[in-house]
């Protein structure tokens, strides 16, 4: 009895030594599997609908394909792309997205703070006034460039009825005149996009601490030294962030331009986007709008690379 109950004991301690590691291991792997099996039905849209198009468009600048052809698509490697290095029009189309994506954000942003400050002070109907900023956002852009159409229209337009009861003139046709065109076109997209900066960077002043700018009025600090030394350090990360965001989807636009304009006149508004659609779907020269999108996804990433080293380096500073 002695002897089995020894090798019973040795038994289950020889079992509680393995067991515990072995299990550890499994609930390890169960817990891993897991997470892939939840984490599933979120991926697998994102490489559909996301990666595959993108690999799908990079290797489709590497070839010849065009709309209508009867022979198979050839392989051409870069052609398009020296192609695309020869073509003004492109990189006009480059230049003009450079400029509005800057004339847009820039004072977007600048008028966004504005709006936040004011909408962070304990006013009167303050609940109606951030209900209002943010109807703008709320519009699709078909239907805000639909709208602002019609308030650009030079016969019954809004703007031209307003000039003219000014005793300033006659009025002009703003979205095809060759001067007036991308910036009446600039005035929508500030327009169209300021609530969302003002709601991102509203949130960033809600988390200011109140105490912060007792301590400074104390101190004797005015308005501006406030704002400078507590307010913008604290709404700082906010507005790199938003602004970086901003900047990228205003060169990427493309329903809003395309419905006030349609790139025109005389390509004056034609952004990259609104270039690389008509080499594609006007004039079916697939592979190279490709190519195009190719260079306008290397330029974003270059982008977003001194987005972040910025962040980092701002992060090593702090």
């Amino acid at each position: 009895m002695t002897l089995e109950t020894a090798k019973a004991r040795s038994g289950r301690g020889t079992g509680s030594g393995s067991g515990p590691g072995s299990g550890k291991r499994s609930s390890t792997g169960k817990s891993s599997s897991g997470a892939w099996f939840l984490v599933l039905p979120a991926l697998i849209p994102i490489l559909i609908l996301s990666v595959g198009p993108l690999l799908y468009g990079i290797a489709l600048a590497f070839t010849d394909s065009q709309s209508g052809r009867t022979t198979p698509t050839q392989w051409v490697g870069l052609l398009n792309f020296q192609d695309l290095l020869h073509d003004t029009l492109f990189w006009e189309s480059f230049r003009i997205g450079l400029l509005w994506a800057v004339g847009v954000t820039v004072p977007q942003f600048l008028l966004a703070l504005g709006l936040a400050l004011l909408l962070n002070q304990n006013l009167r109907f303050r609940w109606l006034a951030r209900a209002l900023a943010i109807i703008p956002w709320a519009m699709p852009e078909v239907v805000v460039g639909i709208m602002w159409r019609l308030v650009y229209n030079p016969d019954a337009g809004i703007l031209n009825e307003t000039v003219r009861d000014l005793g300033l003139g006659d009025g002009r046709d703003w979205l095809t005149g060759l001067a007036t065109a991308l910036p009446a076109v600039i005035l929508v997209g500030i327009w169209a996009g300021m609530p969302q900066t003002t709601v991102a960077l509203l949130a960033g002043l809600q988390n200011t601490p109140h105490e912060l700018h007792e301590a400074a009025a104390l101190d004797g600090a005015g308005a501006w030294r406030r704002f400078r030394t507590v307010t913008w350090p604290a709404v700082k990360p906010v507005a790199l962030a938003i602004t970086a965001l901003n900047f990228i989807w205003n060169f990427n636009s493309f329903a809003l331009v395309y419905v006030l304009t349609n790139g025109g006149p005389g390509g004056r508004t034609r952004l990259p986007m609104l270039f690389a659609y008509e080499q594609a779907f006007r004039y079916g020269q697939f592979g190279y709008a490709a190519a195009m999108g190719c260079v306008m996804v290397a330029a974003i990433s270059v982008m977003l690379a001194f987005y972040l080293v910025g962040r980092l380096k701002g992060g090593e500073d702090q």
